[in-house]
């Protein structure tokens, strides 16, 4: 059965006191909406449509970079669930298969419960996610007859036998798209809050004789976020989580509470990371590697028996080959480094590819950005370039070449050459001492 997603992103999140809509706030270098996206994908939809409504230009910029198939929807005022549903039912015209309606701001579905829902679907016209709260608090309650769900209450509807319920509603609904529409067109808003409940919908279901049911899951799965607090707790969840899963893979991590993921960092087993280590996305780090401590990489690929650190910073478009050492305060950005090269101390290399076990000296700068244009600087294999060498690109430097320290290179230098690129020393016979008495002599006088 073809699945559609449709995944509600209007609220303003109030609480979250920002400009920025609430689903584009990040957890783990990635905006919630693209974590409800991502879960969703695990279905391979045939569509996605996302419902925004504040701050709508954001959040489709932020739903077409995951997603470029994915249709944006406008809900233009906020009047309740199902009404958010139903802005995306043009959208949805003439589709046979299923609908699952997911939230923008809970980003923690498992794929494996998703899988669960579709699966109960085959038997039940009407699917609702549904967890046991250790505190049920405002929660909607899921009222069961037998194994069948007989309706939804919200809690400011709720008696309070129905409020001693613990059986909670995520708000996460399957339904065949067409069922689905047309169930949510029988919806009124005649209850404490004049909204639109999409939650209606399975009341509406069961008069009509449909089958209605649950699928369980961990509370944890549908934490939704709604303040910075909450914000910060799910982070906290999620490197939790992913800290673990790193370790069960493999991965030794030797202060596991100080290293941070991104929601799509790779990490091969055997590698060992030291404390303090944060991935932002986009970082791919192959098995046996050391990432050491106080290190920063992001958008980059670390190659098998790489040492990166400490203090080291990869930035995006860093290629890393094997066996290749960067060490402390080293940075590398748009560079591809080949196997065994080293970058040891206090070097800047961007834009730049350095050949197989080259050796880049302390304070080394490719001089890659003129103010208006970036250009690339070329080293080849064996080649071995003095501390303190200023290469300014676009530059070449041959295999097995070399520069003397404190060179400013300009020009490109064939293979097997030294090239030379400084002002010719002069010692100047007793200037200190005389320099030095005369600035003293100043310094007396006050002057």
């Amino acid at each position: 059965m073809a699945i559609a997603l449709i995944i509600l992103g209007a609220g303003m999140g109030t609480r979250m006191n920002s400009d920025q809509p609430k689903v584009l706030h990040p957890i783990a270098g990635a905006p919630m909406l693209v974590h409800a996206m991502k879960a969703g994908a695990s279905l391979e939809p045939a569509k996605s449509v996302v419902v925004a409504g504040h701050g709508a230009a954001a959040v489709e910029k932020a739903a077409l970079a995951y997603d470029p198939a994915a249709q944006v929807v406008i809900q233009s005022e906020q009047l309740g669930t199902a009404h958010a549903v139903a802005q995306a039912q043009p959208a949805l015209d003439g589709f046979e298969g299923d609908a699952l309606v997911l939230y923008g701001d809970t980003p923690f579905i498992r794929p494996e419960t998703l899988a669960a829902m579709t699966a109960a679907r085959l038997t039940h016209d009407i699917v609702v996610l549904g967890f046991e709260a250790d505190d049920p608090g405002r929660y909607g309650r899921l009222i069961m007859q037998g194994d069948q769900l007989d309706r939804i209450v919200e809690f400011k509807d709720a008696s309070d036998k129905e409020r001693d319920i613990n059986l909670c509603n995520s708000g996460v609904i399957s339904a065949k798209s067409s069922v689905l529409f047309d169930l949510i067109d029988a919806v009124g808003n005649d209850n404490a809050a004049g909204e639109y409940y999409l939650t209606d919908i399975v009341g509406i279901a069961r008069d009509r004789g449909l089958k209605a049911t649950v699928v369980r899951c961990a509370e944890a799965e549908t934490l939704g976020i709604n303040s910075r607090a909450e914000l910060s707790g799910a982070e906290a969840l999620f490197q939790s989580n992913a800290r673990a899963a790193a370790q069960a893979d493999g991965v030794t991590l030797a202060a596991p509470d100080t290293v941070f993921f991104a929601h799509d960092t790779v990490i091969g087993r055997d590698t060992v990371i030291e404390p303090n280590v944060v991935f932002a996305p986009g970082v791919t780090v192959e098995s046996g590697a050391t990432i050491r401590a106080f290190s920063h990489l992001e958008g980059c690929h670390v190659s098998r028996g790489a040492v990166v650190g400490p203090y080291a910073r990869l930035r995006p478009g860093a290629e890393l080959s094997e066996n290749v050492k960067v060490g402390n305060f080293v940075e590398i950005k748009n560079a591809q480094i080949a196997e065994g090269a080293k970058v040891n101390h206090l070097s800047y290399v961007g834009d730049a590819t350095v050949g197989a076990r080259s050796n880049l000296g302390a304070g080394t700068i490719t001089c890659n950005y003129d103010g208006v244009f970036k250009h690339h600087t070329t080293i080849g294999e064996d080649a071995f370039i003095g501390s303190n060498t200023m290469l300014v690109a676009p530059v070449t430097v041959g295999d097995a070449a070399m520069t003397a320290s404190g060179s400013v290179i300009t020009r490109d230098v064939p293979g097997g050459d030294l090239a030379v690129a400084r002002a010719k020393q002069e010692n100047k016979q007793g200037f200190a001492v005389r320099l030095f008495e005369k600035l003293k002599s100043r310094k007396a006088k006050g002057s």
